[in-house]
């Protein structure tokens, strides 16, 4: 059964948003409200910031759209379930997608919601410090405005991959100037994000106690910006960042790569960033859970707590990859087959629809305890793990960084630290396709695959057969709803 390692995120974002929905029940990019919180009172800090880490969460997000647009597009998975089910799924997985949509405008408007409430949260915070005496209060508070800073940067982040050019909102506006919003250039954007990360890492503490596992840490806006640094190939910075990360000592490979995509490996050793998910332990009630794990969870199969929608599928591609590669622990993971029984004991049925699921979100039945289904309930979606870092420093190091560094590992010795863990021999001289292919095998599900991609310039290769069109797929079309309600914005090239 899961421990739950961080009731306090979970529990303050309930209270939050439901004690505090007449001012936080706003629309995305809306108004900010100015009354409803008392100031005086520390123990108020952390509310805002709860309900930002609450909106991580959003189903368009991070959930069906979520590993749609990141994975399912890539070569790494099929859109699975049943050949009719969702239309415009079966569009992202054949890159035949229109701005019309409604899977790509819910990633839109997912991570706005998440930029509005990270938002919110920002600008709480001088209010606190204004009305608080003690410094420790200040300092805290500033340090809340840090974790949301970086909520904020993350989800434009994606928003900067997904759609290229969005509009920057990070005030104080009614909704004739949300309307009015131009999209800033890409650089203006990451701009923006590195300012966001950076004053975040000035303040952030480097860890938390056990019961605030899963809040994010100076390491966490580390880790997303040597992300963001990757993408523009700035790599002196992607080398300097996860040098530090290296250097700190606080991380490490779990021994067993399958632990740590089980429950008990939530916020472990390799965490950095970690959306979290959990019923608390509970059969019904407040529901602080993702349906991440849910939306891919084997269809068909019996019983009910064992079963989801199947979409996001392991593609042949993938499998002929890792046979390729000799490679055992990685797919023994990744890869659920029908007609197996898992090491939990749990029987995936020869009746299941497809022939095999994405192995990294399996929660056992035991855990399963939600009373409609519950699959993968409690399955905390990874979004940085060390393992991401080590390749990261690696390629920085290929592609030439020339910076100081303290951590004393190769680009070798780092991608070789994941290999081991896989059970493969050692790499001497590792060229960047090494690395890549590494990445692939690592972090296969994980949505990291398409973007990879596209930044490193496999994609009209490797996507060749889906019809991936240069100048056009490297980014999704601005959605439809989008350009109505605002009608300074422009389409993406070929949509």
């Amino acid at each position: 059964m899961k421990k739950i390692k961080y009731p306090a995120i979970l529990i303050l974002a309930i209270l939050s948003l439901y004690n505090c929905e007449d001012f936080l029940d706003f629309r995305q990019e809306a108004t900010l409200p100015t009354t409803g919180i008392d100031y005086t009172k520390p123990e108020n800090i952390f509310l805002s910031v709860s309900a930002a880490y609450a909106k991580l969460r959003n189903w368009g997000a991070h959930v069906f759209p979520y590993i749609g647009a990141f994975e399912i597009a890539s070569d790494n998975a099929d859109k699975g379930s049943t050949p009719e089910d969702n239309p415009e799924m079966k569009a992202i997985d054949d890159l035949n997608f229109q701005p019309t949509n409604g899977l790509i405008n819910s990633l839109w408007t997912g991570y706005y919601d998440i930029v509005s409430g990270a938002n919110f949260a920002i600008h709480q915070m001088p209010l606190f410090i204004e009305n608080l005496n003690r410094q420790e209060d200040k300092n805290y508070a500033l340090q809340c405005q840090g974790e949301a800073k970086v909520i904020r940067a993350y989800a434009y982040f994606n928003l900067t991959r997904l759609f290229g050019r969005v509009p920057i909102v990070d005030t104080i506006l009614n909704s004739e100037q949300l309307a009015s919003l131009s999209q800033a250039s890409t650089s203006e954007l990451y701009n923006f994000i590195e300012k966001d990360l950076s004053e975040a890492i000035a303040v952030l503490p480097e860890g938390y106690t056990k019961e605030w596992g899963g809040r994010i840490s100076k390491y966490t806006a580390m880790a997303i910006k040597a992300k963001v640094h990757l993408y523009q190939s700035e790599w002196d910075s992607v080398a300097s960042l996860t040098d530090k990360i290296i250097a700190s000592g606080k991380f490490k490979l779990m021994d067993n790569f399958r632990e740590e995509f089980s429950l008990d490996g939530e916020n472990s050793k390799e965490a950095l960033f970690e959306i979290q998910s959990s019923t608390l332990g509970k059969s019904s009630g407040d529901a602080a859970y993702l349906e991440y794990g849910y939306v891919q969870g084997p269809r068909g199969n019996s019983p009910a707590n064992m079963q989801g929608w199947g979409f996001c599928t392991p593609s042949q591609n993938l499998i002929d990859f890792y046979t390729s590669r000799g490679e055992v622990i990685r797919p023994a993971t990744t890869l659920l087959y029908r007609g197996t029984i898992t090491p939990e004991g749990d029987s995936i049925k020869m009746s299941c629809a497809n022939p095999v699921y994405n192995g990294k979100v399996y929660t056992p039945s035991i855990s399963n305890r939600w009373v409609y289904n519950g699959y993968g309930f409690d399955h905390n979606i990874r979004v940085i793990r060390y393992s991401d870092i080590l390749l990261m420093y690696a390629e920085a190091l290929v592609q030439g960084a020339a910076v100081p560094l303290t951590c004393g590992l190769s680009a070798d010795n780092a991608i070789n630290l994941v290999r081991n863990r896989a059970g493969l021999t050692d790499i001497n001289g590792a060229t960047l396709q090494d690395i890549w292919d590494e990445r692939r095998a690592e972090l296969a599900m994980e949505e990291d695959r398409y973007f990879d991609l596209v930044r490193t310039n496999q994609a009209a290769t490797a996507l060749a057969s889906k019809g991936f069109v240069v100048g056009k797929h490297e980014h999704y079309p601005i959605p439809s709803a989008q350009l109505q309600l605002n009608p300074n914005l422009t389409q993406n090239n070929g949509y």
